[in-house]
């Protein structure tokens, strides 16, 4: 399969998201409403791109005509380094696919994230360790998160504060001081909710 485009990496997970789902994968017009598009023609131009990367298969004529080839990875995708600026899981950023399935945690799993650094090894997570993640944008204060600000992507402890436009992330890990961010001057989001850990070779 070649290389696909950070965009078609996303409709691609969305298919096999509805697929494992609902058992059934979605009509053009449920990928353009998932991805925004105002026209299903830009659905039915990715598919067509998909399809001749080799990434999914079309049935000519039916809504829901859309098959993952047996080749094609799948289970929860492992997120390796995150490309700055783009969506965590663009295509890019994968690199590799598991079989742990995502019901074995709750809520669910969407993505295994490569842990990097010490900052949260007061609470058992370690470089090279599998985090968990639920993708979510809403968080509650207290929670695991994986954050992304400007063009970085972190792990930390979620503490909301009294002020509506400021927030830190805190490491567990007293070496590791907290990060303030000022919602105003500052471009944040929140990729996601740790909802478990997968430490490799135990």
């Amino acid at each position: 399969m070649h290389g696909l485009t950070s965009r078609q990496g996303q409709i691609l997970e969305f298919i096999r998201g509805h697929l494992r789902d609902t058992g059934y994968p979605p009509t053009r017009s449920e990928i353009a409403s998932h991805m925004g598009f105002r026209s299903v023609n830009s659905a039915e131009d990715h598919l067509r791109a998909l399809a001749r990367k080799g990434a999914i298969e079309m049935a000519p004529g039916a809504s829901r005509g859309i098959r993952i080839p047996q080749h094609t990875p799948s289970g929860l995708p492992i997120i390796g380094q995150v490309a700055a600026g783009s969506p965590i899981l663009a295509q890019e950023s994968i690199a590799d696919y598991s079989q742990v399935p995502g019901d074995m945690f709750s809520p669910r799993a969407d993505y295994l994230l490569t842990v990097k650094g010490n900052s949260m090894i007061g609470i058992g997570i370690y470089e090279d360790d599998l985090l968990a993640v639920n993708k979510t944008a809403e968080a509650r204060g207290g929670d695991i998160i994986v954050a992304r600000i400007e063009d970085d992507v972190t792990v930390k402890r979620l503490r909301k504060t009294a002020s509506s436009h400021l927030l830190e992330l805190v490491a567990e890990n007293p070496d590791i001081a907290p990060i303030e961010v000022d919602l105003r001057r500052e471009r944040f989001s929140i990729e996601g909710v740790s909802v478990g850990v997968i430490r490799l070779g135990l």
